[in-house]
């Protein structure tokens, strides 16, 4: 049986619990949390009596767009290349579904990447990250771990990354790219965070490494916010490879979602032209992730947690060992059990690390800060435009919330045992996609 997915699972956990009248701090789910700019609104409106089906990969304009979008950010592409999807997530399935061999992940790694895997039949290799940034295999272990194998395989890499929040350092970057040349594998780059970082700079791309056998899968639901209107796109590179795979991911787009909605696909011509005021809107998306990360890491320090400084996007992957001794005298003995303390205990909704192929034991958890802008449109647009906005009454509440829940969870002062996670509602199955399918493949 195919189990839930860890971050839709917490997400309506939560919701739940919200709709219940109980006060929750929301950092499981990796929702933007922000408004849709006017303009893009207008845009979607006018084209709502657009209701063909239209090109597979999508409308001339759209493609046309996209390209542009890629050349613009060091990546020269034709139109032709680029294929559109409801999401990014079925163009990952299509691409890990069709493509040859294992699938190689970093470890930690997004909760999708080794369900889709395991739905296709696929054997997971997790390699771990290096200890600067996630998203990337660490260089000498993947080394290690291809030595013992021949065959095609597919490397998947995240850059930025989720769930560290980070970004892949590029030697560490170059390293994995000449690996997967020299043992034949195929590169699936997942870059839907590369417009966030938050210094402002470009995201590495593997495509500038290894340019005739990377895919890039990118999508709006993270950079403008757009994650329920489903717009998604690859770039295919060029040459005999990337034509093989076009043609077959054409081919699974054509028998399984037909073609992006035409609405969306308008929307796609627009905003991916990079008019100034989108351009802006995402700078200040950027800037709000980043002050708000940094503030949320800050609490995390203070409480004795150690964790990866945040460079990218909106999460954090804290470790909570130098707290080992005092929350396994509370029966936390690993993330699950951690992330059932910190919802059930103190209110605060968190992914468990092995929902993304971490250890189980480990007291590790994903945070993500993007859902705490605001309950509403008005406060998220505030919070956008804020000149400081952990000065805004509901930001500066959050994060007065999670001290509290921080200071409370790591005291030492032994409580009564946390519930088991089957008991928490919905907390059986927020590690289950991902720790199920490693462990049926290793």
């Amino acid at each position: 049986m195919t189990a839930h997915s860890a971050t839709l699972a917490i997400d309506e956990a939560v919701r739940a619990r919200w709709a219940a009248g109980q006060r929750v701090l929301h950092l499981g789910f990796g929702e933007a949390g922000l408004p849709v700019p006017e303009s893009v609104v207008e845009v979607l409106t006018a084209a709502a009596d657009r209701n063909g089906y239209g090109p597979v990969a999508g409308s001339p304009e759209a493609r046309e767009a996209a390209a542009g979008w890629f050349g613009r950010r060091g990546l020269p592409t034709e139109p032709g290349r680029v294929l559109f999807a409801p999401g990014s997530k079925p163009l990952l399935f299509a691409l890990l579904a069709t493509l040859p061999g294992d699938v190689f992940l970093p470890r930690p790694a997004w909760v999708s990447y080794a369900a889709q895997s395991a739905l296709a039949g696929k054997r997971v290799i997790g390699v771990p990250v290096p200890p600067e940034a996630g998203g990337v295999p660490d260089p000498e272990r993947l080394q290690a771990v291809l030595r013992t194998r021949r065959g095609p395989g597919v490397l998947v890499l995240t850059v930025p990354d989720n769930p560290t929040g980070t970004v892949a350092r590029p030697e560490h970057l170059r390293a994995v790219c000449e690996l997967a040349e020299r043992h034949g594998l195929a590169l699936v780059a997942d870059e839907i965070y590369a417009e966030l970082i938050h210094d402002g700079s470009r995201a590495p791309s593997a495509a500038t490494h290894l340019p005739e056998r990377t895919v890039i899968t990118t999508g709006l639901s993270k950079s403008l916010a757009l994650g329920g209107w489903r717009i998604g796109f690859a770039r295919l590179p060029e040459g005999p490879w990337g034509d093989a795979v076009l043609a077959e991911l054409r081919g699974v787009a054509s028998e399984v979602w037909s073609s992006l909605a035409a609405p969306m696909q308008a929307v796609a011509a627009h905003v991916l032209a990079d008019p100034p005021e989108l351009l802006a809107h995402v700078d200040a998306a950027r800037r709000l992730h980043a002050k708000v990360a940094a503030a949320v890491h800050a609490e995390l320090l203070a409480a004795g947690a150690t964790c990866r400084r945040p460079e990218a996007g909106f999460y954090l992957y804290p470790d909570f060992e130098p707290h080992r001794a005092a929350l396994a005298a509370k029966g936390i003995d690993g993330g699950a059990a951690l992330a059932t303390e910190l919802l059930e205990r103190h209110g605060v909704g968190v992914l468990p690390g092995e929902a993304f192929g971490d250890e189980p034991g480990a007291l590790r958890c994903r945070m993500a800060t993007s859902l705490l802008y605001g309950e509403t449109t008005a406060e998220r647009r505030q919070a956008l435009r804020a000149e400081d906005p952990l000065t805004l009454p509901w930001v500066a509440a959050a994060l007065a919330d999670l001290r509290t829940a921080l200071a409370a969870l790591t005291s030492p002062t032994p409580g009564t045992a946390p519930r088991a996670a089957g008991a928490a509602g919905c907390l059986d199955v927020l590690s289950a996609p991902t720790a199920g399918a490693l462990g049926r493949t290793r």
